[in-house]
């Protein structure tokens, strides 16, 4: 059998047993099916609705490491499963180790942050991976695409230097933080992967990426303008993940702050499209 079509065969079955709150969604609504919806996988991986399908059509015959790596996450694949997903998209060259490929957020983590209706969260992987979010952080970075990984979203985004008041201090602060992951694994095939994707894509990571600045993550002020709610002013909180290289983010606001108010009205906005379960 093509190998192309039982990779759709496969990625299509992991999405159909991967639940909604497996995936980081706490109001996923009523739906015919318990698994993710094809847009949902998309969305979490950073890639097109339209490429994802492709995929699962198997009329796309190479996806890179990085959406791999990527669709792993979202699916949670163990190391077996990671490994066979490799093996269908790219059966002339396996990963010498594919569980270095993904990172998975433990279910109490994730039921933590997904627990803060009022406050913006997301977890961190050690390469910029973005490996969980809440609904509150997803509407924060509302219109943003690439999603996977900050680096990704930052450079490959369309409206990414929208949302940044001070886009290229941003991009140079990401591309320092890259800097700082590669030393820490300069063997890593995934982030040579990122950074060859990146070089090819777009001029100012070429630019940003010969300084050789190095910065580790730590917290921070981040300003935002949000398409809705206009302009925010975070204190980036940064917390290391106990036993792992992960780390919790939280997006803190000054109480009684605009930018407190303004993340009320995303929060209020999210409870009015929860739907009311039925009795």
């Amino acid at each position: 059998m093509d190998s192309s079509k039982l990779l759709g065969e496969f990625l299509r079955a992991r999405r159909e047993v991967t639940t909604p709150a497996q995936a980081g969604f706490l109001h996923a609504g009523s739906r015919r099916t318990p698994g993710l919806r094809r847009e949902e996988v998309a969305m979490l991986a950073g890639v097109s609705t339209s490429y994802y399908i492709r995929l699962e059509q198997g009329r796309e015959r190479h996806p890179s490491t990085q959406v791999l790596a990527a669709l792993a996450r979202v699916l949670r694949l163990d190391a077996d499963a990671t490994e066979y997903l490799y093996t269908l998209a790219h059966p002339w060259s396996r990963p010498q180790d594919p569980v270095m490929a993904m990172e998975q957020v433990s279910p109490s983590l994730l039921q933590l942050v997904n627990r803060w209706h009022h406050i913006p969260a997301l977890v961190l992987g050690r390469r910029l991976d973005v490996l969980a979010t809440n609904p509150l952080a997803e509407a924060v970075y509302e219109g943003m695409s690439h999603l996977d990984n900050c680096l990704r979203m930052i450079y490959l985004s369309p409206g990414a230097d929208g949302l940044y008041p001070d886009w290229e201090k941003a991009a140079r602060a990401k591309t320092a933080q890259l800097r700082a992951a590669q030393a820490a694994d300069p063997d890593d095939p995934y982030l040579h992967g990122l950074v060859e994707e990146l070089t090819t894509h777009s001029e100012m990571f070429r630019r940003f990426w010969v300084r050789h600045e190095v910065q580790v993550r730590n917290n921070e002020v981040k300003e935002l303008r949000h398409p809705t709610v206009g302009e925010l002013t975070f204190t980036w909180e940064v917390l290391t993940v106990s036993g792992t290289s992960q780390q919790l983010v939280v997006l803190a606001s000054e109480p009684d702050s605009p930018t407190e108010r303004a993340v009320k009205l995303l929060a209020d906005s999210i409870a009015d499209r929860t739907p009311v379960p039925v009795t």
